[in-house]
């Protein structure tokens, strides 16, 4: 496997456009930190779309713990599982205040068919299973070092602000939640993100967020690998 510097499709930012003009309509909904959009088990037939905010999306054991899957930025789409037609096996809980717009996936599927962006779903979904596979495939070929390394760029995708090479993550992730998308220890992530620091492929800003070395944490990452 080599790992690259993830890439943003077209189709959520055509999205965001059709939401900007009101042509897709849907109910607002504020929720406070650690309110649920939706619980796992829930049948509704909503798509849902991140306007402010940050979202976790988890699944629990029978135990309880927590696995973090993904963390929703601005702009959106989350829920999209609700096509399927059978009940959510994740929840999704606010990790701040947050905005969100709950829209019915009928009336959501037609607006997509009006705009002309079935099409463009087909891949944006596509990709969100490639997502999902190549996360289980990490999570049971590689270390937990090289899961972070790619969860750090990942990361960087999403909330990267300020020099492209160099993004600064302006989010503010702890090292618990790190630890719960790695699938280890606090205490572990702590040690990992020393050695990336150490072998500057991370820096920390006087704000004390992550800036992110995109070339050389891929290059290092692909070394480790092969």
């Amino acid at each position: 496997m080599t790992y690259a510097v993830p890439t943003s499709g077209g189709f959520t930012g055509r999205l965001r456009n059709i939401l900007t003009t009101g042509s897709l309509i849907g109910t607002r909904i504020v929720l406070e930190k650690n309110d649920y959009a939706y619980s796992c088990g829930d049948t509704d037939q909503n798509i849902y779309f991140l306007e402010s905010g940050r979202l976790k999306t988890v699944m629990f054991s029978r135990s309880g713990k927590e696995c973090l899957l993904r963390i929703c930025c601005p702009g959106e789409m989350f829920g999209e599982q609700s096509g399927c037609g059978i009940a959510r096996e994740e929840s999704t809980i606010a990790m701040q205040d947050s905005v969100i717009l709950r829209v019915p996936y009928s009336r959501f599927l037609s607006t997509i068919t009006e705009e002309g962006l079935v099409g463009d779903l087909v891949a944006y979904l596509s990709h969100r299973l490639f997502e999902q596979q190549q996360a289980i495939t990490n999570l049971v070929t590689v270390d937990s070092e090289q899961r972070l390394g790619t969860i750090l760029l990942d990361l960087a995708d999403k909330f990267g602000k300020g020099d492209p090479h160099h993004p600064r993550i302006e989010q503010r992730i702890t090292h618990e939640e790190l630890a719960r998308m790695v699938g280890t220890t606090r205490s572990r992530v702590g040690l990992f993100l020393k050695t990336f620091r150490c072998n500057g492929l991370i820096d920390i800003s006087q704000t004390s967020r992550l800036i992110i070395n995109r070339q050389r944490l891929t290059e290092y990452l692909n070394a480790r690998h092969a």
